[in-house]
């Protein structure tokens, strides 16, 4: 699948900070017990790195599943999954 530019204004880094700052909010001390995948989860997101994104999304669902299921649940990083995903996740 062919790479797509983001949308002209998008502000990605804000947008995933934003995302994972709330994640972190809804979540509340369960999510210091995987807080490392989580950091290079953002890290990848951020960086639009498909490869690595793919990667960790792979390990927190191997490693932490109720995590995976989490994050499916929550919009806005559902939202930037499916956002990577178009651009070849």
């Amino acid at each position: 699948m062919a790479e797509k530019d983001p949308p002209a204004g998008d502000d990605h880094e804000k947008r995933v900070e934003k995302a994972f700052d709330s994640f972190h909010e809804t979540l509340g001390e369960k999510a210091d017990a995987s807080r490392e995948a989580l950091q290079k989860l953002k890290e990848a997101t951020a960086a639009r790195d498909v490869s690595a994104m793919r990667n960790e999304l792979h390990a927190v669902k191997e490693e932490h599943g109720w995590l995976f299921e989490e994050m499916a649940k929550h919009p806005d990083l559902a939202a930037l999954v499916n956002e990577l995903a178009r651009l070849g996740l």
